[in-house]
């Protein structure tokens, strides 16, 4: 079942002050011309699939081999790291910031961000895993080099415990939430997923009616609604999904400030974050028009619905199409813009 949240702060933003979300992609761009490892992912129109979800168009945003990562974390915290390095004046760039640790908590993607973007620079990473997350994401993360600690029953007890960590030990947190005092380095990863919204802007060719994103702390979302709003203006409507059991946004957007919300662990593991993004929760209230949450039946529904159609993700990567499933009412004739936002837990 879809529960669903007319955003009251749209176009005028939240009552209280606080950075927003930057829009412009061409530092991104010119950053990542630099990476050899860096090239577009394909934007896929999936006629099949729009005729099933009854509406006219699916632009379908394919994340899954971002960078060679599996999602468009790709993005982040290695572009936040790669500003770093790029910031000195290094003989070698490779060795640019040696000696320099960064430590993070995760749910999935972003850590394995942090550890590439760390080992290419030459910087360790530290890597804090709740007991929730699967002992076989913790090998990728070690495989890439990262130190991982288990901390906590979920995602918020790890992050304490990385945060706690960065303060003790002097090392860098690069969290991909902010919160009121640590914006500098999450608006520089939400600026990372800029690329992902300028690429999809170029393929797509003309502005869609409908913008599905899912989010967990609400750095994609707020990111790719920033962009489309500096692109398309008014024209697309913005709907954020999230996870009926972490209604983050939509409860930070009901009392006019980021709150903690409640609920049990979701499926939607990489979604599954209790409290918003203190940024992102400032741009979505300016550019979002609609929060819902979907079930975890519906999100399982929607990962099964793509794996039928050749495009196999998790629950969370097929996130934003499911509000489709969960009874997401949207017109005949609508063109939908969605994110395939990661690879199979197996891929």
């Amino acid at each position: 079942m879809l529960h669903h949240l007319q955003n009251p702060w749209r176009a005028r933003g939240l009552p209280v002050a606080g950075p927003s979300p930057l829009a412009d992609a061409g530092d991104v761009a010119a950053l990542l011309s630099l990476c050899p490892a860096h090239a577009p992912t394909p934007l896929r129109e999936v006629p099949a699939l729009a005729t099933e979800l009854s509406v006219a168009c699916i632009s379908l945003k394919d994340e899954r081999q971002r960078m060679g990562l599996g999602s468009f974390k790709a993005l982040g915290a290695a572009h936040a790291i790669a500003r770093d390095a790029a910031a000195g004046t290094p003989d070698d760039l490779r060795q640019a910031l040696s000696g320099r640790v960064y430590v993070t908590a995760s749910a999935g993607n972003h850590g394995l961000s942090v550890a590439a973007g760390a080992r290419l620079f030459g910087a360790r990473a530290v890597i804090y895993l709740s007991d929730t997350v699967p002992e076989a994401f913790a090998e990728r993360l070690r495989a890439k080099g990262a130190e991982v600690l288990r901390a906590g029953a979920d995602y918020e007890a790890s992050m304490v415990a990385a945060a706690e960590a960065a303060q003790a030990r002097g090392w860098t947190l690069l969290s991909d939430s902010s919160w009121p005092g640590y914006t500098e380095l999450p608006l520089r990863v939400m600026e990372g997923y800029l690329q992902l919204a300028a690429e999809a802007v170029a393929q797509i060719g003309t502005a869609p009616s409908h913008i599905l994103l899912q989010a967990g702390v609400g750095g994609l979302a707020a990111a790719v609604a920033a962009h489309a709003r500096l692109v398309w203006g008014s024209i697309p409507q913005i709907i954020v999904v999230e996870p009926q059991a972490a209604p983050a946004l939509m409860e930070g957007i009901r009392a006019g400030k980021a709150v903690e919300s409640t609920g049990p662990a979701s499926c939607m593991g990489r979604l599954d974050c209790k409290t918003a993004s203190m940024i992102a929760l400032n741009g979505l209230a300016r550019d979002a028009d609609i929060f819902v949450t979907i079930s975890e039946t519906d999100a399982m529904r929607g990962a099964a619905l793509l794996a039928a159609h050749g495009l196999p993700t998790t629950p969370s990567g097929a996130a934003g199409l499911a509000a489709l499933l969960a009874g997401l009412d949207l017109p005949a004739d609508a063109h939908v813009l969605a994110i395939l936002s990661e690879g199979p837990e197996d891929g």
